[in-house]
């Protein structure tokens, strides 16, 4: 007869085997991960701290500097101005990102005539590559023949053309526009997907008990989407921080640095000016920047779910 320590002893051995057969199946992935991204960051850390250019990549010679890449590139004014304009970028983007993403949320929960088509339309732009995006982009904005001059003139809110992407007080300006209306589309996605989960009964007692729509919106709604909110605004500060494809389409950093970011600095550093220890300081800086952030939103969600 099997007695219940026996069976607890099997039982235990079975998953512990299934465990083992887990781990196995994900030995491959975590491999791969490694070759393709762990060993890159490696080698960039390890750059980081020798001379590399252009001239000693080809002899061959890496003499070790310590820390000297570092000083010479966190003390540079080039990068505290892509440090800044990166910040605001991030910050304009997400804010009104989220903002216009929730408004979409809220509408396409309820049913009127046309809302597939409309949700439709407003998805599809998550599906365009950013190259795409900024292609477009620099079309709408072109100084003589763009559509969003034309529709301004004809409307009579300006006399003449704007240098939306030429003029460097508003071409910084001009990409956050580009990336709000790229990132919408991920926002409305992650929002819809948050409220579809909410429980109808909350609301339909909280109406009873006389609450109006703000106060439903404030009470019930936020509060219960508090790890949607989280996702998507931790996400789309991951994405924002290293968008690089969209700016470098419109402006390549110009004009005179005045959309110079740091994927784009790090990108000029690197390949135009083949600087390439110090290229690898910046890309270390976005590495532990972004791994903070997603430090914080994992610690965040736990927090949440405990």
């Amino acid at each position: 007869m099997i007695t219940a320590e026996l069976r607890r002893h099997i039982s235990l051995k079975n998953i512990s085997h299934q465990n083992r057969i887990g781990y196995f199946f994900m030995l491959p992935p975590l491999l791969f991960m490694l070759v393709i991204l762990g060993f890159p960051i490696l080698y960039t850390f390890i750059i980081s701290f020798q001379d590399v250019n252009l001239r000693t990549l080809i002899s061959g010679e890496r003499p070790f500097v310590g820390i000297e890449n570092y000083k010479i590139v966190l003390t540079s004014g080039a990068f505290h101005g892509a440090l800044s304009r990166s910040l605001l970028f991030t910050v304009g983007s997400i804010s009104l990102q989220f903002s216009i993403g929730l408004v979409f949320a809220l509408l396409f929960r309820k049913q009127f005539w046309g809302a597939n088509v409309l949700r439709g339309l407003v998805l599809s732009g998550w599906l365009i590559p950013a190259v795409v995006v900024g292609t477009l982009f620099v079309w709408l904005f072109n100084l003589d023949f763009g559509l969003i001059n034309f529709a301004l003139i004809m409307l009579g809110l300006i006399d003449n053309p704007v240098g939306w992407l030429v003029d460097p007080q508003i071409a910084l300006f001009s990409v956050t526009l580009a990336n709000i209306w790229y990132g919408i589309p991920f926002n409305v996605i992650v929002l819809s997907a948050g409220l579809a989960g909410l429980p109808e009964g909350v609301y339909e007692a909280a109406t009873v008990d006389g609450a109006n729509g703000f106060q439903r919106f404030r009470h019930i709604t936020l509060p219960l989407m508090r790890q949607s909110i989280l996702a998507v605004l931790m996400l789309g500060l991951i994405y924002t921080l290293r968008s690089f494809g969209l700016i470098w389409t419109i402006t390549r950093g110009g004009p005179s640095g005045a959309t110079e970011v740091i994927p784009t600095l790090a990108y000029r550093v690197g390949f135009e000016f083949f600087r390439f220890s110090e290229a690898a300081v910046i890309a270390v800086f976005m590495v532990l920047l972004l791994l903070t952030v997603a430090i914080f939103y994992v610690r965040a969600t736990k927090e949440e779910m405990a």
